[in-house]
Formats: structure tokens, sequence, C-alpha cells
């Protein structure tokens, strides 16, 4: 059996209003598939529901503001010896970087990235938001995290 933990996560950030959803939640799932610490790398998969804050007609969204997208679901990391504090640190430079590269010519804030309790990811997504989970992972380590699914 892999040596692995699991971690309830929660990433918020703001995006352009023509964003889409699905690719917002491919960037993360491909951002933490190997994660890094001190120069060493570690294999991950992520996997969980992406989902707008607002709606495209509030407010917030009219006159080009910036909308707020969200993923609640679980991040699996690969390896003995890790502490939850750690892997989420890791999946935060992973998925801030990412981001940036991504949306940070628009004026999209950092990402917030950080661990939740387990009754959080049950309670908190809404039933219509888009499953995505991280491409080509390691097979172990898909077959680990599906259960908390």
């Amino acid at each position: 059996m892999l040596d692995s933990l699991i971690v309830p996560l929660l990433v918020t950030t703001d995006l352009p209003p023509e964003a889409d959803l699905a690719e917002f939640g491919e960037l993360l799932t491909g951002a933490t598939r190997t994660l890094d610490r001190q120069g060493s790398s570690y294999a991950a998969f992520l996997a969980g529901k992406v989902f707008w804050l607002d709606s495209p007609g509030s407010a917030e969204a009219k006159g080009g503001d910036l909308r707020f997208a969200a993923l609640i679901g679980y991040l699996a990391a690969s390896g003995p010896s890790h502490a939850a504090r750690e892997v989420v640190a890791d999946a935060r430079r992973a998925i801030s970087a990412a981001v940036d590269a991504r949306y940070g010519d628009v004026g999209a804030a950092t990402p917030a990235v950080m661990a939740i309790r387990v009754k959080d990811v049950r309670e908190r997504t809404p039933s219509p938001a888009l499953f995505v989970e991280t491409a080509d992972a390691l097979p172990e380590l898909v077959a680990v995290a599906k259960p908390y699914i």
C-alpha cells in the first residue's frame, strides 16, 4: 500500500469574468500533480469540485470586475512523514505560481489555499459544482484518495 496523506482542501481566488471554470479546475489539479519541498519533489493528486461563489449577473461580476471562484476537495500526497501543514504550503506555492502565470496579468489575487474539515467538504460543496481531478496522476495515489471523493 502506498504511504500517503490526504488533506481536505479549499482554494479560492478572483478570476476574470470570462474565465472558464473547467479550465480553472484543470489548472489547479495540474499544478498539484507534483509538489516540491526544499529541493525534493513528491507526487500528489487533487480531486474536488470547482464553482463560482457569485452568479454571472451579480453586482460583483458587472463592468468587467473579477469573479470569485473556489475548489473544495481532497489533496492526496505520496510519501512518508508528511505533515498536513507542509503539504498545504507546498500546494499553495504550486497553485499560486500556476494562477499567477495564467491570470496574473488581469489582476487576479493570490489564491487562498487552506486545509479544511472533512465535514466542510460535504457541507459546503454546492451540488451543481464541476468535478475535476489531476490527470495522469499516480494510479496508487488515485486509488487511496477515491474513497474520500
